[in-house]
Formats: C-alpha cells, sequence, structure tokens
C-alpha cells in the first residue's frame, strides 16, 4: 500500500515545484521532507524527483502519480469533513427514499420537525418505488418501502419493521357491502375493480397474491397507478377498488371502507437504514419520528 501521508508530499511538491517551498506550507523542514519522498520512492519503484540545475524537480511520473491521486485526496476531504459533522452532532445530507402513500401521509410532519431541530440538515427525498428498472440510483440513508419479492437488500443496510397495513374495499355509499363489519375478499371476485398501483409494484403484488389464494383474478374496469385517484374513480360510479389503509386517507363522502378478509392482504412497510449513518443524531430522530406517525395512525 502507498503512504497516504507521503503521497500527500509528493502532492504538494508537485503542486509548487519545490521541496522547500513544500515543507514550509506544511510544516515540515526540507530533509524531512526528501527523506518522506525517499521512502515513497522505494514503495512505488519509480523515479520521483530529479536534479535540475541547483534544485530538485518532480519528474513525469511523478506528476502524473499526484494528478492519478486528486480523486483520492477528494474523496478523503470528504470523509474528514462528514467527520467533523458528526463529531459536532451535524450531518450534511440526509436522504430519505419513501412510497407515494407513505410520503404523501408521513413525511410532511417528519420534514418540518427534522428542519426545525437539524437547521444545517440537507435533505434530499426520492420516490424509490418509481426508480424499479430504471436507471440505477444510490442507496437511501433511509428507505421507506414495502416488502416484496425484491432481492435481498446490500449488507451494509439494516431492515427495521415499521407497521403491517392490511387492505380495505372502498366502495359507494349504497352499496349492499358499505355497511359490512367485513368482506371476504372472495365476494368481490364478481366485482368491477379500480387497479390503483404500479404493474410491477411491490402492493400489487401483496394483493393479486391475496387474490390468487382466494381462488380469483380481479377484472379491472379501469387501469390507474395511484390510490387516490383510483377511490375518486369509486366515487364516480366506476367500480371497486381495493387500498392499504393508510393510503385512504380522509374517506370522500358518499364513499365507505370495508376491512378485507379471508385473507387479509397486508403489506409490510419497513425502513431500510445504511450502517454509515445508522447512529447520527438526525437519522435516530427521523427513525422515532416515522414510528411516532405509525403509533397515530392505529
Amino acid at each position: 500500500m502507498i503512504d497516504v501521508s507521503r503521497l500527500r508530499l509528493l502532492r504538494a511538491v508537485v503542486a509548487t515545484g519545490s521541496i522547500r517551498a513544500s515543507a514550509s506550507a506544511l510544516g515540515y523542514t526540507p530533509s524531512a521532507v526528501s527523506q518522506q519522498l525517499a521512502l515513497l520512492q522505494r514503495e512505488t519503484g519509480l523515479s520521483l524527483l530529479e536534479r535540475s540545475g541547483r534544485g530538485i524537480v518532480p519528474t513525469g511520473a511523478a506528476r502524473m502519480l499526484a494528478s492519478e491521486a486528486e480523486p483520492l485526496f477528494e474523496a478523503l476531504n470528504r470523509v474528514e469533513r462528514v467527520a467533523g459533522d458528526l463529531r459536532a452532532g451535524r450531518i450534511g445530507r440526509l436522504s430519505i427514499g419513501y412510497i407515494a402513500s407513505i410520503g404523501a401521509v408521513w413525511l410532511p410532519s417528519v420534514v418540518s420537525v427534522l428542519h426545525a431541530e437539524f437547521p444545517d440538515l440537507q435533505l434530499e427525498l426520492r420516490m424509490t418505488e418509481a426508480e424499479r428498472g430504471g436507471i440505477a440510483q444510490p442507496v437511501p440513508d433511509l428507505d421507506i418501502f414495502v416488502e416484496g419479492p425484491e432481492p435481498v437488500r446490500p449488507d451494509d443496510v439494516e431492515v427495521q419493521r415499521l407497521v403491517d397495513d392490511p387492505y380495505v374495499a372502498v366502495v359507494p355509499g349504497d352499496h349492499a357491502l358499505a355497511s359490512a363489519a367485513s368482506v371476504p375478499l372472495a365476494e368481490l371476485a364478481g366485482e368491477r375493480w379500480v387497479d390503483n398501483d404500479l404493474k410491477d409494484g411491490a402492493c400489487r403484488w401483496v394483493l393479486m397474491s391475496a387474490c390468487a389464494e382466494a381462488g380469483f383474478v380481479p377484472e379491472f374496469s379501469v387501469e390507474t397507478h395511484d390510490y387516490r385517484t383510483a377511490i375518486q374513480f369509486v366515487a364516480a360510479g366506476v367500480g371497486i377498488t381495493v387500498v392499504p389503509e393508510l393510503a385512504v386517507g380522509d374517506v370522500p363522502d358518499g364513499l365507505a371502507t370495508v376491512p378485507v378478509v379471508s385473507p387479509v392482504p397486508t403489506r409490510h412497510i419497513s425502513v431500510a437504514v445504511r450502517r454509515p449513518v445508522a447512529e447520527h443524531p438526525a437519522v435516530l430522530r427521523a427513525l422515532e419520528l416515522f414510528r411516532m406517525k405509525v403509533t397515530e395512525s392505529r
């Protein structure tokens, strides 16, 4: 391994063109710089310095090595800034991934508190369920997601279950089921359904798996891709829709929700936390706020 401190000295000599100037800038003696660069030459097997008149100047190999090392020092500077933020109880940036239905219900108040308590925190919010199959994105520091048939998450994340969210049927207020305490899923087989999710989404997978267990495939009369729009189609008399309870929000006038049973379709909402930031105060506070939202929703 190349010694980074010696590489840093070489970078300074290349930048200044002088051992004496580099030593003065970095608080070394010229002889100490020369000794360290001699050790670096032995480490790399390269000739890094050559005489020019009465002085010593970097060779072409030294200049190339210093140039290639620039990304390394930029990364080290970022790490040092992060370490300083952590010591001071700050974090420069926190990325939160979310699913649309939870974004509308939980995120506004969580973000408001984080902004108030961590004013220097830069928040990056991403609806990660829409990224499936697209350009690969960095893993968010916190990612609220629905468990499904996805591959195993990266090794550097810890997954924590937040809440189990059962599905309900949204029906017109004059529907025969509107006043029922619950409805077996199979009894909805003959209804006209309004689709409400991405075809490859985990939430749709949960619902379709439950329908398969009940022995039928829903007949979709209209295809939409979000719960609120689907509920408005129910209000317009197009059909019924089955959505997670947390996604319903305020039920529009003229509609009713009925718990679905036998089986109970249930989406499991979890949060994936990147281990490198898991103990940071802003991350711990965000997790606490999300758990408070779960409690409020029950």
